[in-house]
């Protein structure tokens, strides 16, 4: 954890003081209504310090992740921001930092996501522009650097706590610790 970049969220400052950190992932609803958004959300609220909003989770549509932090932050709650590669170059997910930063997203879970053949719209394209990696040092990189990967300045940079995700489970099993420490390295503040 980078303890000169304080974010201030209070999922950040459970992990920040040494405790074990509870999230949970909002499974986001197939509608436009915020309430299924705030109803699964009260649900999550008493035992989690942070609610993570997925990213087109199993390469499904959904209401999207910034949407669903928009309407958790409305209500009081820490959303987890979700960003996956999959559907976004490098010119769209650097402009949804800075505009969730904006919103006051602070947490936000880098991943490369699911493979669009798992998912009910098969033909859809894959952008992967940048991997989990790759997106962690660009985020650091805006945080730290107050700039872009193009090298641009920020005038005002965003104020985010950064996560990687990690499966012990999925193969190649020797490689996961690996791809860990590369993750680590590259600017991540928290593991999930």
């Amino acid at each position: 954890m980078s303890a000169s970049h304080v974010a201030g969220s209070r999922f950040e400052q459970v992990l920040r003081a040494g405790y074990f950190a509870v999230t949970a992932e909002l499974n986001p609803p197939d509608s436009a209504d915020p309430q299924e958004v705030y109803d699964a959300a009260l649900v999550l609220s008493e035992v989690c310090d942070g609610i993570n909003a997925t990213d087109a989770a199993g390469a499904n549509c959904h209401m999207s992740s910034l949407a669903i932090c928009a309407v958790l932050l409305r209500a009081g709650y820490d959303p987890v921001l979700q960003v996956s590669c999959r559907d976004r170059n490098r010119i769209a997910i650097q402009g949804d930092l800075l505009g969730a930063a904006a919103m006051g997203v602070r947490n936000v879970l880098m991943l490369t996501g699911d493979d669009v053949t798992v998912g009910d719209q098969p033909g859809a394209k894959r952008v992967f522009d940048f991997d989990s990696i790759q997106l962690l040092r660009v985020a650091r990189m805006m945080r730290d650097e107050s700039k872009f990967l193009s090298g641009r300045k920020i005038t005002v940079p965003p104020k985010l706590f950064l996560g990687a995700a990690c499966n012990p489970f999925a193969p190649p099993y020797d490689w996961r610790p690996l791809r860990l420490a590369k993750k680590v390295e590259a600017g991540a503040d928290f593991i999930q």
